[in-house]
């Protein structure tokens, strides 16, 4: 009997270990929450002050602290690490939110990231300033990447699209209203365009017109035709196109004159426009000429595209900029035009000088990491814009035939916009989901 028990308890022993092995490689939330989490929590609360001691991330104490602890506690002047305010623990990692001593700034922990990453045995450990002299250390216990599951996001306002995954566990938001101009660079199969789908799928939820230039002749975007307001798939249509936006900017700029306002969201709502989304598929067709005849219509195209990047955030029509390359290869105006495209999303890329188009001039440090994407990881990224900051990112597989359906779903929002009629994509009857009759948005002027 004895050693029916004995074996008893060693089959279970076995069969916890190898569910706890299934479980860290199959459901890392499951391992996490069971075994991660605890012990990681325990692992910082016991070597959190020696951690931070190695790490530099110590201060001296004030005058009156160290008189204190010398003559009153006799005991030994010690160096002060950052306070722990609060410890919480998610699905996916460990939040430590900081308050930080005088002499200390957020870019010191930054610079220690990987050494605390190391010291507590977690994957990443990302810092962010929560206010002035507090930062939340968000430690990440496995590799959320793996397998993208985007986390329940609050209702979001304006023009706010989350699009994937945080290294962090958090979700990546695009957000027109704080970066209204981006480019998205990478190499073919690196994950651009289902980038752009889960884009379209968000923004096609919300008032806005969205305006696709793919002169891929629409193999692309002609998906989306239903939920389009404006569809070029040719150079030719694409200047066109971006003539008629231009003009546009300049009426909507005497609209914000006349009421004496800078900004087309100061206005009343009722006379606010409608924001207009333009979504540029493979820009280095519109920069390429194949004979002279098409120099006029390419300086025409980069002219347009540079004075909406300069001045159309004001009233409302923001740039989405994707491509391959985007250097001072494709010519006169390319380098000033992605001087003003300030939100940066760079996939995987066939050589660093893409990757350094894309993130030198904003976030040098994230050079590398853009560099080393591997292949076998599809959609994702480095996400980065002007703040210096960055973070690698990665997009939820959504397939053409979802964004498709969501277009269809969502085609009755389409904005009325007169001087969109002419680049209106043509849609069958049939392609349209059932649903209520085609709204018709108060027009952009009074």
């Amino acid at each position: 009997m004895t050693d029916l028990s004995l074996l008893l308890e060693a089959t279970g022993a076995v069969a916890g270990v190898g569910g706890l092995g299934y479980a860290k490689v199959r459901a890392p939330r499951v391992y996490w929450s069971l075994v991660g989490l605890p012990v990681t929590w325990g692992r910082f609360s016991f070597t959190y002050r020696s951690t931070m001691d190695v790490c530099g991330l110590t201060v001296q104490p004030s005058r009156l602290r160290a008189f204190v602890a010398r003559n009153i506690a006799r005991r030994e002047v010690l160096p002060v690490p950052p306070k722990v305010r609060r410890v919480r623990g998610t699905s996916t990692g460990l939040r430590v939110t900081l308050r930080l001593p005088a002499g200390l700034e957020p870019a010191d922990l930054s610079a220690a990231s990987e050494r605390l990453r190391h010291a507590w045995g977690v994957h990443s450990v990302t810092v962010a300033e929560t206010r002035p002299g507090y930062v939340e250390l968000r430690m990440t216990g496995y590799d959320v990447l793996r397998q993208v599951r985007m986390p329940h996001c609050p209702r979001l306002d304006g023009l706010a699209v989350p699009v994937a995954l945080r290294e962090d566990g958090t979700a990546y938001v695009r957000d027109y209203r704080k970066v209204p101009m981006a480019l998205t660079l990478g190499a073919n199969n690196s994950g651009k365009s289902v980038y752009q789908r889960n884009l379209i799928k968000g923004l096609a939820r919300l008032p806005v017109a969205l305006v696709g230039i793919d002169c891929k002749r629409g193999v692309e975007q002609s998906a989306y035709a239903p939920r389009l307001s404006a569809l070029a798939i040719t150079p030719d249509d694409s200047a066109s196109l971006l003539d008629v936006l231009v003009a546009e900017m300049e009426a909507r700029f005497d609209l914000l004159s006349r009421h004496g306002v800078s900004d087309m969201w100061e206005l009343p709502e009722r006379l606010r426009p409608v924001p207009v989304v333009v979504l540029v598929d493979e820009v280095a067709e519109l920069f390429l000429i194949s004979s002279r005849k098409d120099e006029e219509r390419r300086e025409r195209i980069v002219t347009a595209l540079i004075r909406l990047a300069q001045m159309a955030r004001a009233v409302g029509i923001y740039l989405e900029v994707c491509g391959q390359r985007f250097g001072s290869e494709l010519g006169k105006g390319a380098t000033m035009l992605r001087a003003q495209l300030t939100g940066r999303v760079v996939h995987r890329v066939n050589d660093k000088q893409t990757a350094e188009m894309g993130l030198a001039d904003v976030a040098p440090d994230a050079v590398v990491a853009a560099s080393l994407i591997p292949a076998e990881r599809p959609g994702t990224a480095v996400a980065a814009d002007t703040s210096g900051g960055w973070a690698k990112i990665r997009t939820p597989h959504t397939s053409r035939d979802e964004a498709k359906a969501v277009c269809r779903e969502f085609a009755h929002l389409v904005p009325d916009l007169p001087f969109l009629d002419p680049y209106r994509p043509h849609v069958p009857v049939d392609a349209l989901a059932p649903g209520p009759s085609l709204v018709k948005p108060l027009p952009v002027t009074e």
